[in-house]
């Protein structure tokens, strides 16, 4: 059974930083790829930056150049450095895991990490 555990959240001023880590049960060189989706009140959650198992990265639009998503396959863990935050950036932030097994694919989710940037 695969466990993501998140850690970092936090209440922040805008402008600040926050350093939030996802730990995985196990190696995580098995996933095809993780990331950093977020949540906010009465939206769709939506996808922050994602890390492939080559290193390749992605990101939202509205946080490149603020946000560095990282991986440490020696402690099994992702982060997410997050820079400039943005009252906008307030969310429940959640860490996901997928791998393919037999052409399924099978996602993983954290409980996540509440974000809250005050104005």
């Amino acid at each position: 059974q695969v466990q993501l555990v998140e850690s970092g959240g936090g209440l922040v001023q805008a402008g600040g930083s926050l350093r939030l880590s996802c730990a995985a049960s196990g190696s995580i060189a098995r996933f095809n790829a993780m990331g950093w989706y977020r949540q906010a009140p009465g939206k769709q959650r939506e996808l922050v930056a994602a890390i492939t198992s080559t290193g390749s990265t992605n990101y939202n639009d509205s946080v490149k150049g603020r946000f560095t998503i990282s991986r440490d396959n020696a402690k099994n863990t992702v982060y997410l450095q997050m820079n400039s935050l943005k009252p906008e950036d307030t969310a429940v932030y959640y860490c996901n895991a997928d791998r393919t097994i037999a052409t399924i694919r099978l996602d993983y989710w954290g409980r996540g990490t509440q974000v809250t940037v005050s104005s």
